[in-house]
Parts: structure tokens; C-alpha cells; sequence
């Protein structure tokens, strides 16, 4: 069996500095946001090339913080709409809700997984304050183009860049600082995951990192002072440290993705399997590897009898849950096809050459 993701195998390379610097932590006695958490948050700003990296609780709190970040400084009041991807995972649009704003759902692009340009500048109305493009599957949205509106139109753009660390675009830059704020996630399974949840904030804006690490931590300014009405989302100590002994390794992971990536791209040969496109000029990192098929329930069947590890990411579109009621009424066909058609293929930098060859021709022979 080739499995679609071996965390265990993942994670084995880096037991003894795990260890080590485990040892450290419970040797100095400080638990909550000491020495470790400010250790990773430097490297991670440094890693981005930002001024700021603010450690939290996971990926969903992250974007919440921004959003609520800038209600603090006056850039955005309840109420207001923010565009987001029909496609995206559902934690995205979750952020906008919780932070007492409006996600409006704006449809994708079939062949890039993104925003359809043409129907997001459609979507704009007076009481749109900031638009939240997603870099699904560790493929970077259409940054320029989502500038240029945000620029016509006097918005904010905030990154969910949970799946896509390390990241370029065609100038080399990372995402993390390719808008005003960007959150991201560690969950155990992204690229640069720990082992159990946490998240961060990226920003050059100084006075939305400051509020951000107010509202972290119950909103105070010093202990027992609470300046905001805040929240308890900490990145942990014990996940900073696996965090700082992996980082090290993120971007010669991200090279070998992007290598299995070449190999499916260019070796599948299939008219029954939709590729994803790879924009030329950027660096993606392959967080996941979907193709699209047709007829899914009879591929996965296939997949399974031969061995091949799959996930679906993901099945159900975010404006079909029952948890988004809202949106019961309206139709987004692309986003519908997107969730009806995706397959998640292995990818993962501890894969071996046979076991991607095993991949490619077992995907050929379908």
C-alpha cells in the first residue's frame, strides 16, 4: 500500500532534535508564550521575509485575528463583506462569519482551483471592505490581479495561506507577505505542520501586529491589564519547538513536491484524469496533488484495489453544508463540479521514486 500522506515517516526524521529540545523546555519551566514561541516567531518572520509573525492557536484563529485585528484599528466593522473563494475549506469562510462579517462566496476557475477574476471584481459592492484569497492546494491565487481590484476598490487583501508554505510568486516572494496580513496553519498534515494544532499571523503593518497580540491573549496589554475584549489563541511552546526543528528542512521538502509534481504532470497520461496547472513562472509547493476524474466513485474504487492511499479534498462544497445555511439558495456550478470531481493523490516529501512510478502507471492503466 502506498499511503496518501506517512505523518510517521514525516516526523521520524526529526525524533532526536524533538527530543533534545523538548528536554530544553521542560528544563527551563516556562510554559505559555516564553522563549520558544518568540524563537520560532522570529525565524517564521525571517522565513517570510516580514516584519511580524504572531504565534496562535491554528490556522481558523489566525484569519479570525486579522479580522479582528483590523475591527481594533477601525478598518473593519461588523457587517462588512469580505469576497472569498466558493471553493475554499470551510474554515475560511468560518473566520469571516465569527468575526461578525459577511462572507460573500465568489466562484472559481475549473482549471486553477482560484478565484474567477472576471466574477470577483462582478462581486464588489459599497460594503465590501477586504477580499481573502485562499492558495488551495499550495497553488498561490492570482495575487496581481486580485491587487488590482483591491486598488480599485480601496480593499484589504488578507492571505489564507494555510496551505501553501514557502510558496513563490514570479518575483520570488513568499506567501505569508504578498498582502496586508496573512494566516496560516501547522495542523499536522501541512506542509510545515506540527504535531498537534497551531497557527501564526504574518504582517508588515505594526499596528495590526500589536493588536493581534493583545487580542491573543485575552486582549492585554501586560499581565492582568486587558485593554480589548480578547481571546485565549496561543500557539503552544511544546509545537513552536517541533515547529523551529522543522523549518530548517520546509524548503528542500517543498522542492521534492514539486519534483513528484513534474513527474505526475508530465508522465500522466490519461484523457480520463484531469491534471491541476502549473502556472509557469511561480514556485507552488504541492501542498496537495488533485486531479479530476468524471465518474470519482469508480476511480477511488480503482485506487483502491491497487493500493494507492487517496483522500477528497474537498467533498461537499462550502455552500451545500448545513452549517452555512445562508447560502442554501444559491448555485455556484464550477465550485459544484470542483467538489464532484477532485481526487487527492500522494504527495509527500518522504515518498520514494518507485512508489511514484507506481503511482503514475497505476493512474495511466485507468
Amino acid at each position: 500500500m502506498i499511503p496518501f500522506l506517512d505523518l510517521h515517516k514525516i516526523n521520524q526524521r526529526f525524533e532526536a532534535s524533538f527530543k533534545a529540545r523538548f528536554q530544553e523546555f521542560l528544563d527551563s519551566g516556562y510554559y505559555i508564550l516564553g522563549n520558544q514561541v518568540s524563537a520560532f516567531e522570529s525565524a517564521f518572520a525571517n522565513y517570510c521575509e516580514v516584519k511580524h509573525c504572531i504565534g496562535v492557536g491554528n490556522g481558523l484563529d489566525a484569519l479570525r485575528l486579522i479580522l479582528e485585528g483590523y475591527k481594533v484599528l477601525g478598518k473593519l466593522a461588523e457587517g462588512d463583506e469580505v469576497l472569498v473563494a466558493s471553493n475554499t475549506f470551510i474554515a475560511t469562510i468560518l473566520a469571516i462569519k465569527q468575526a461578525g462579517l459577511v462572507p460573500v462566496l465568489v466562484e472559481a476557475e475549473a482549471e486553477t482551483f482560484n478565484f474567477d477574476i472576471e466574477k470577483l471584481e462582478k462581486a464588489v459592492t459599497s460594503q465590501t471592505k477586504a477580499v481573502m484569497p485562499v492558495h488551495l492546494y499550495g497553488q498561490l491565487a492570482p495575487m496581481n490581479a486580485i491587487h488590482t481590484i483591491a486598488s480599485k476598490f480601496d480593499l484589504l487583501v488578507i492571505e489564507d495561506a494555510a496551505q501553501a508554505h514557502g510558496a513563490k510568486d514570479e518575483n520570488g516572494t513568499k506567501a505569508g507577505n504578498l498582502a496586508d496580513a496573512a494566516g496560516f496553519s501547522f495542523y499536522p498534515t501541512k506542509n510545515l505542520g506540527a504535531l498537534g494544532d497551531g497557527g501564526a499571523v504574518t504582517t508588515n503593518d505594526d499596528a495590526l501586529a500589536t493588536a493581534i497580540r493583545k487580542l491573543r491573549n485575552y486582549g492585554t496589554t501586560s499581565k492582568y491589564v486587558n485593554e480589548l475584549v480578547g481571546f485565549n489563541s496561543r500557539l503552544d511552546e511544546i509545537q513552536a519547538i517541533f515547529l523551529i526543528c522543522k523549518l530548517p528542512t520546509l524548503d528542500s521538502d517543498n522542492a521534492i513536491r514539486r519534483e513528484i509534481a513534474r513527474r505526475y504532470i508530465s508522465e500522466i497520461k490519461n484523457n480520463k484524469i484531469v491534471l491541476p496547472r502549473w502556472r509557469v513562472l511561480e514556485d507552488p509547493v504541492f501542498h496537495l496533488f488533485v486531479v479530476r476524474v468524471k465518474d470519482r466513485l469508480k476511480f477511488l474504487k480503482y485506487l483502491k484495489e491497487n493500493k494507492i492511499g487517496c483522500l477528497i479534498h474537498y467533498p461537499i462544497a462550502p455552500h451545500q453544508q448545513e452549517a452555512l445555511v445562508e447560502f442554501s439558495g444559491v448555485t455556484f456550478p464550477v465550485s459544484e463540479q470542483i467538489h464532484q470531481e477532485v481526487v487527492s493523490i500522494p504527495m509527500s516529501p518522504v515518498m520514494t521514486e518507485d512508489e511514484v512510478t507506481t503511482v503514475i502507471s497505476v493512474l495511466n492503466a485507468y
